[in-house]
């Protein structure tokens, strides 16, 4: 596909009055879009685990621009309840949501189970963000121009769903399950997309990976061989700033003529860097059986049921 060579931050329209939750807001791509975003003039809800690490980083964004509007709330992607939380406490105080970016994610820690009883990954990258959005897909139908971005990774094209497996408990890889939180991304954004339309409901569903981006999901990888190949000597060779890495996902988020179902990463060789573009899904994540299963699978996994509006 073609590069969007000349699109950056600096082309993001004004966003005055429009309102993003960015999930895992406090750090690397969701720092690096708060203050983009917030440099436009949007209200970003910074949706964060550790809300200390929530207010300094509204302190540095606030540092180079004063005027921006920040508010930081404590979320947990792989503690059901604290989503439950998050979008009651939402409810209570926002008539309406513009943007929900589901940025946040976890890479390779050791075998580890959520509070509800699934694999971490699996949890915080993918039934976090469902529920999340399931919970909020009301305000966002009350929004302007309302958009989900749930941000992939090139892996999703390397991985499968274990769905006979989904906890690791015959068999644990940490980057093997990994690359399967994000294939089920992928799935999850194009089956939100299908379900979207055929609702006829004005949410658009889009798609977006940040190439290869130095965060700190490399450089705190609690696998040591992991963070050695990733974070110490790919990033340094390899990867481009979370600046850059972002811009996918702002471009997704933010660009008029981006259309619902459509996937946005770097146009660069392998996707890997480079200015935002449309790119393809792995034939996997657009198989209509692999989007039924997890979508049902999704549902009984999180007791979130999504209220789509009658077709028009």
């Amino acid at each position: 596909m073609t590069q969007l060579q000349r699109w950056t931050a600096e082309q993001i329209p004004d966003q005055t009055d429009r309102i993003f939750v960015v999930t895992g807001a406090n750090s690397g791509l969701g720092l690096a879009t708060t203050r983009a975003l917030a440099r436009r003039g949007g209200h970003v809800i910074l949706a964060v685990r550790d809300e200390e690490k929530g207010r300094r980083a509204v302190a540095e964004i606030t540092a180079e621009h004063p005027d921006a509007s920040l508010e930081v709330r404590r979320l947990d992607l792989a503690d059901l309840e604290s989503v439950r939380d998050f979008a009651d406490q939402l409810h209570a105080d926002h008539p309406h949501l513009d943007v929900l970016i589901n940025n946040a994610g976890v890479m390779a820690p050791p075998r580890t189970l959520s509070a509800q009883g699934h694999e971490l990954q699996f949890a915080c990258n993918h039934l976090g963000h469902f529920a999340l959005t399931g919970l909020l897909l009301d305000l966002l139908a009350a929004g302007n121009d309302p958009r989900v971005v749930t941000v992939s990774s090139v892996n999703h094209r390397q991985a499968r769903i274990r769905f006979d497996d989904l906890t690791g408990e015959r068999g644990y890889k940490p980057m093997g399950f990994y690359n399967q939180s994000k294939l089920a991304n992928a799935v999850f954004g194009r089956e939100l997309h299908l379900r979207l339309a055929k609702s006829g409901s004005p949410v658009r569903s889009v798609l977006a990976h940040p190439g290869y981006t130095a965060t700190h999901l490399q450089t705190s990888a609690p696998i040591g061989l992991w963070r050695v190949v990733l974070g110490r000597i790919g990033n340094p060779l390899f990867a481009q700033r979370p600046a850059d890495g972002a811009l996918p996902q702002l471009f997704a988020a933010t660009e008029p003529d981006v259309e619902s179902g459509q996937f946005i990463g770097p146009g660069g060789p392998a996707e890997l860097r480079g200015a935002p573009t449309r790119v393809q899904l792995a034939p996997t994540a657009a198989d209509p059986e692999t989007g039924r299963r997890l979508w049902e699978l999704s549902e009984h996994s999180t007791g979130v049921r999504f209220a789509f509006p009658a077709a028009v």
